[in-house]
């Protein structure tokens, strides 16, 4: 087997294992370069890592390498009548379900494929929702597209998109929140339907009814999100 020689200066940090080998990375000690490609026996990294911590070439301050978790459907905070398959994406069922990952970052984008009609509903939600009670937008704790085409908050109605614009099985509903506004788009286009009103922290929410099947994306997604939006980060990527 052939290895690549570690850059000066570089430090090992552990990324993952088997039986009879270990796979690391050599990263500066300042994080300015990362390494993934070495790979050393278990025994000769464990006297690599040893001699690296004997001759003081470690230093301190490494940065570890850590697998951020996966923006996706919360099972845990999903009404009781609720199916969540596709790792996290797809909800089908009847009530609510809020995404994992709460709106922290100053400007958010996701998305809505909707794989099935019925009655459905998309928007930002806190916690305190009631996931079990649909349509959501009865109260202060969430703001919802429906799937008729209106926008409801506290029970009122917020804005409504055009009666041609309704969105049909196929299409691709965007949404994005910079903790003022929620703005809608379909398939790509905005559609000039902003909304207001909620407060608190607040995370994605779907919902679904009468055979409805939502897909979520919270990367990847179909359409560029608008300028200066990005995908939800989660807290520990923001700071």
């Amino acid at each position: 087997m052939q290895y690549r020689a570690l850059p000066r200066g570089a430090a090992v940090v552990f990324v993952g294992e088997s039986d009879d080998a270990v796979t690391r990375g050599a990263l500066w000690p300042d994080g300015r370069g990362l390494f993934p490609d070495v790979q050393l026996t278990a025994r000769m990294a464990a006297m690599f890592t040893c001699c690296l911590s004997c001759c003081g070439e470690g230093g301190s301050g490494h940065i570890p390498l850590k697998e951020m978790p996966t923006v996706q459907l919360d099972t845990h905070h999903m009404g009781t009548d609720v199916v969540i398959v596709k790792s996290g994406r797809r909800i089908c069922g009847t009530g609510g379900c809020l995404a994992n990952a709460p709106l922290h970052q100053n400007k958010s984008y996701f998305e809505f494929k909707i794989q099935s009609t019925g009655v459905w509903g998309v928007g930002v939600a806190t916690q305190k929702v009631n996931l079990n009670q649909v349509p959501l937008g009865r109260d202060t704790n969430s703001l919802v597209l429906r799937h008729d085409g209106s926008v409801y908050h506290n029970s009122e109605e917020k804005n409504r998109l055009p009666a041609n614009s309704l969105p049909q099985e196929g299409d691709i509903v965007g949404i994005t929140y910079d903790h003022v506004e929620l703005n809608l788009y379909l398939n790509g286009k905005n559609m000039h339907c902003p909304a207001s009103g909620i407060r608190g922290t607040v995370y994605p929410v779907v919902y679904v009814d009468d055979s409805a099947i939502l897909d979520c994306q919270f990367s990847d997604f179909y359409h560029t999100a608008p300028q200066g939006f990005e995908k939800i980060l989660f807290e520990q990527q923001i700071f």
